[in-house]
């Protein structure tokens, strides 16, 4: 899909580019892929190219001094990576992780191509403000919930956003509590309170819902 000069469609704001500017980024622009559990960057190393994902999902996460994980924001399809390109206009180094979720499919644009384009391409640096002001947007929110919001209700709102068609998710507690930015106790310790209200079985690697509706109200709780 990323083979051809078509995959500019796929990225809200990048279609109406003005002939030069579509010609400079389809000349420059790397297709890549990636597979599932790729580090793509990391912690100490430099930004080289702006992520655009054509396919699959990026983990953005951070790793404390203490060893505590947390993640930060996923990259989806039609997405930029914001910390990327933070680090392109800052000229600093990563402070966080980039890893593949699922098989990956991107177009990188050099550092020298992006600095032109933010130079002399109106709808270009549009794109790229839009998606940076939306990605702070949601990164407060993240710190919002990990500082203010009540540990039980952010658990079942979880619960509620990672369940399958059949009501279960495949998870440990050590990927639930990185997701929350917690520990693995905390974690634990709400989940077996929710089995013994009869709102969840657990089982290794397995969470099943069983009262959705309950684990609803409590996840829209003020």
């Amino acid at each position: 899909m990323l083979n051809d000069h078509t995959w500019r469609f796929s990225f809200p704001g990048l279609e109406n580019l003005s002939p030069a500017v579509s010609d400079l980024l389809n000349k420059q622009a790397v297709p890549a892929v990636l597979k599932k559990d790729a580090v793509i960057f990391g912690p100490g190393k430099p930004a080289e190219n702006l992520l655009l994902l054509g396919s699959g999902t990026v983990r953005v996460q951070q790793l404390s001094e203490s060893g505590r994980e947390i993640v930060l924001y996923r990259v989806h399809a039609g997405e930029s990576c914001v910390l990327t390109t933070a680090c392109l206009l800052a000229f600093e180094d990563y402070s966080a992780e980039g890893v593949a979720e699922t098989n990956v499919e991107a177009i990188l644009i050099p550092r020298d191509t992006f600095d032109k384009l933010m130079a002399v391409s109106i709808e270009f640096r549009a794109f790229v403000f839009e998606a940076y002001s939306k990605r702070i947007t949601d990164l407060f929110m993240v710190i919002e919930e990990i500082a203010f919001k009540r540990m039980d209700i952010r658990v079942a709102q979880k619960l509620l956003d990672f369940q399958d068609a059949h009501k279960a998710l495949h998870v440990t507690h050590q990927q639930m509590a990185l997701e929350l930015g917690t520990a693995r106790e905390v974690v634990s310790r709400q989940l077996k309170e929710f089995e013994r209200r009869g709102w969840l079985t657990l089982s290794r690697g397995l969470i099943e819902l069983r009262d959705p509706a309950a684990i609803g109200r409590l996840a829209q709780a003020s």
